[in-house]
């Protein structure tokens, strides 16, 4: 099954990327493995300019499939959810989100890697994960360095949701719109102004300028973040109390351990 819609516009120079599983868009392992192959074969594309993500219908993603977080499947889960991570990073295209409703959890996560976020009115952004009694180990190392230690560790630690005029006051979002189908032609605007008339080579070579000390601090601590989660939180009483109640639609019982 197909979970993701590609297509490619501005004279093949703009790859867009449509989450599509529903309305939940959910990144499980096969969108994640999907979504894989498309950046590796972007290696053999050297006039690509930016690479766009967003949601079919009214969710870019409600994040990674909570099932594949229980302890038999949770390594497996992060270290193919990072390895897309690790791509962008290596292919320094430049990336831009566009979100309209929830983008939660590891969808958050994916819009957070990207050099560009534009958001429409109805956009709702969040790191709940907390609430399942685990954390979210790419967007405790991206949240910090977009929009700062205080207001990041508000949303990671207490997995409040945020608006997009919240995510546009606090330097997350580029821009606010009013609906989808105005950030869609505005943005098709702003790419053509902003991001059409450069080189494709040059354009990477900024990629890679601008975020030499963000990927530095990615490339380190993403590894140490997965091991914690791994091997040490996954070994507690409440995260996976936390992950199972959600599955079995109830009220967790904590231990504190």
């Amino acid at each position: 099954m197909e979970k993701l819609t590609v297509e490619y516009t501005h004279n093949e120079t703009v790859c867009r990327i449509i989450l599509n599983d529903g309305k939940g868009n959910i990144l499980d392992h096969i969108m994640m493995e999907q979504l894989q192959a498309l950046l590796e074969s972007f290696s053999s594309k050297p006039e690509l300019k930016l690479i766009t993500f967003e949601g079919e219908g009214k969710h870019y993603s409600f994040g990674a499939s909570v099932e594949e977080h229980q302890k038999d499947m949770a390594a497996t889960m992060l270290k193919h959810f990072h390895h897309l991570f690790f791509t962008l990073r290596d292919l320094s295209i430049p990336t831009m989100s566009k979100i309209s409703g929830q983008c939660l959890g590891g969808g958050l996560e994916l819009a957070l890697m990207c050099n560009f976020i534009f958001a429409d009115k109805s956009a709702k952004l969040g790191q709940p994960e907390i609430i399942l009694g685990v954390f979210p180990p790419p967007a405790s190392i991206l949240l910090p360095l977009k929009i700062g230690y205080a207001r990041a560790e508000e949303i990671l630690i207490t997995g409040k949701t945020i608006t997009s005029q919240e995510g546009f006051e606090n330097g997350l979002i580029n821009k606010v719109f009013e609906d989808k189908e105005e950030m869609q032609n505005e943005v098709d605007n702003w790419i053509n102004q902003h991001i059409v008339p450069k080189s494709a080579s040059s354009l990477r070579f900024s990629v890679k300028a601008t975020r030499i000390k963000f990927n530095h601090i990615l490339s380190n601590f993403l590894p140490q973040l997965e091991h914690l989660y791994v091997k040490q939180l996954m070994e507690t009483k409440d995260a996976n109390e936390g992950i199972n109640s959600f599955l079995e639609k109830r009220q967790p019982v904590w231990e504190n351990c």
